[in-house]
């Protein structure tokens, strides 16, 4: 099983790419998809209301991420309080996903007959998340400034909320690269620039996967 980590800043077009690699047969292991699922089980559900407040929920029950990212990003040490608190009643439940996905990857391949799995891990935060030394190879979405911006804007991300994502990021990579966006210690890594129009970021990511199947 070959595992590829896909790293970058926020709006960078990780999904993007991730969703490329599903297209080309890889297996995908989307963090983000998963702690959605997390913010629906019961017990995580409760806690996050004991922590923040009635005021998360939207009319149905569900958890409003919308209302919530309120709450944990911005500039504050309160916002840094509160994300810890989050990530606290989350990752570990994302983390035991993650290691569950990994495990019926590696059961597939066994029952393919050797045929070698292309896994990827779409996770946010791949490093502060720990799992860099499970990537084989690391895949590092970069965009320019300009562009990444202008793309979060369009998705709704006011300025304030970029800056405070933008720090929380950083702060999430005690070991960083001088390169910026590249995670220091990182092995076969390799830099997909979307900065460009689909296609240009689509051929790259064909790239990857053919020099992969032919390795």
């Amino acid at each position: 099983m070959i595992t590829i980590g896909i790293s970058g800043r926020i709006g960078a077009g990780k999904s993007t790419v991730a969703r490329r690699f599903a297209e080309r047969g890889a297996r995908v292991i989307d963090a983000d998809a998963l702690a959605h699922e997390v913010l629906e089980e019961p017990e995580a559900k409760e806690r996050i209301v004991a922590r923040f407040g009635a005021e998360v929920l939207t009319a149905d029950g569900r958890v409003d991420r919308g209302a919530l990212a309120a709450r944990v990003f911005g500039p504050t040490p309160a916002h840094a309080a509160a994300l810890a608190d989050l990530e606290a009643v989350v990752h570990p439940r994302v983390h035991d996903r993650i290691e569950q996905a990994l495990t019926a990857a590696r059961q597939a391949e066994q029952r393919s007959g050797g045929a070698i799995a292309l896994v990827v891990l779409d996770v946010p935060l791949l490093e502060r998340a720990g799992w860099l030394a499970a990537c084989d190879h690391v895949v590092v979405v970069e965009c320019e400034d300009g562009v990444r911006r202008q793309r979060l804007a369009e998705r709704g991300v006011s300025p304030g909320q970029q800056a405070a994502r933008e720090a929380a990021w950083e702060a999430s990579r005690p070991g960083r690269s001088p390169r910026g966006s590249q995670p220091a210690g990182a092995k076969n890594m390799v830099v997909v620039d979307t900065s460009g129009d689909l296609s240009y970021t689509l051929a790259q990511v064909d790239r990857i996967v053919d020099a992969l199947a032919g390795a």
